[in-house]
């Protein structure tokens, strides 16, 4: 959100912003900020599936600095983004339509009179995560099914891209299967954004107050 408001205020010395600059902006802040997490995304990911692996072959991560700079010596420092296309390119979409969606729902909701900060934040946080959840659960629904897969008799892997994956769950069961469970993945997801960006506001207005004097 950081990254999200230096880039919009900058676009705005070049052109007015609006919905199309808000979702470009959203784009390349969320793909900005995932590059550069992801070494804490791998430690992280590794930390976790170690603990799923049998006991001769676990690395025994103590903990996030340990396993980064466990992989940093043992395999290289861009083994911290290998792989990084997919984390990258769902940040990507995430900033869009959860960060730009809401910059653009806060202003959309002060011209119809929802002036009241929290009541704001609010209503433009709950619009924003149904637009996440709505363009995002066909890629959770096909990030998931592609974790719990099992090979076939021949032993192939009936989902093996994200496109395909959708083809082949909206031939199989229905476009809808993309977004079955969308109620609960929403709740979560307009919960998190809601609670995130209240939080943002909240702390802003400390700032302001006790730091600027404002």
């Amino acid at each position: 959100f950081g990254l999200y408001e230096v880039f919009r205020d900058q676009l705005a010395e070049y052109r007015p912003t609006d919905i199309y600059s808000r979702l470009l902006v959203g784009v390349v802040s969320g793909g900005c900020a995932a590059f550069i997490s992801c070494p804490a995304e791998v430690s992280l990911v590794r930390i976790s599936n170690d603990k799923a692996l049998p006991a001769a072959s676990r690395r025994n991560y103590t903990g996030v600095m340990h396993a980064a700079i466990s992989i940093a010596r043992n395999e290289g420092v861009w083994a911290f983004w290998r792989g990084a296309a997919p984390f990258v390119n769902r940040a990507m979409l995430v900033g869009a339509t959860q960060v730009g969606t809401y910059d653009q729902f806060r202003g959309m909701y002060r011209h119809y009179g929802v002036t009241h900060e929290i009541a704001n934040v609010f209503c433009a946080s709950m619009s924003a995560g149904f637009m996440y959840s709505l363009i995002t659960m066909p890629l959770e629904t096909v990030k998931n099914r592609m974790a719990f897969q099992r090979p076939d008799e021949n032993g192939n892997l009936p989902y093996r891209t994200t496109f395909q994956s959708m083809r082949t769950i909206a031939h199989n069961e229905g476009v809808m299967a993309l977004w079955r469970g969308f109620l609960p993945y929403y709740g979560r997801c307009g919960g998190h954004t809601v609670t995130m960006f209240i939080a943002v506001e909240q702390l802003r207005r400390l700032y302001r107050t006790w730091i600027l004097n404002n």
